[in-house]
């Protein structure tokens, strides 16, 4: 008679608890997050460095410094939150907040002409009266 041995079969279920993993893989996840950790440390340790640059324009300064603040919040968001793995869901948010905010200002402007009235409605310039209305004493 033949020895029967099965192998454990990674199902969906094992897989989403974690089981049926390789070592490979893991191997892989550990190395991208270390490259992760490097980025964000040299991103940290640019921006300490940009402390010390002065530019004669601060508008300069705040846009290289916002950069590099974008580059580590994408880093992050993107790898330790597992934002990459998760486009669908993320386009179909967006998508859907690109939805109700059009539907919003479309209804702002929808009823721009409508209003009510004894109500003021103040467009372009507005005039300056002559003297206070009220005088302080």
């Amino acid at each position: 008679m033949a020895s029967h041995n099965p192998t454990p079969a990674t199902t969906p279920a094992t897989a989403a608890a974690g089981h049926g993993h390789d070592a490979h893989d893991v191997r892989k996840d550990v190395k991208k997050y270390i490259a992760v950790f490097v980025a964000l440390l040299v991103g940290t340790i640019l921006t300490v460095m940009m402390w010390k640059v002065h530019f004669d324009n601060p508008a300069v300064t705040i846009s290289i410094a916002l950069f590099i603040a974008t580059i580590k919040a994408a880093l992050v968001a993107g790898f330790f939150m597992h934002l990459i793995s998760e486009r669908k869901a993320i386009y179909a948010v967006l998508l859907a907040t690109v939805f109700f905010f059009a539907s919003m200002m479309y209804l702002i402007l929808w009823h721009r002409a409508e209003v009510p009235t004894n109500s003021n409605w103040w467009e372009g310039n507005i005039t300056k009266k002559e003297g206070p209305r009220h005088a302080i004493r």
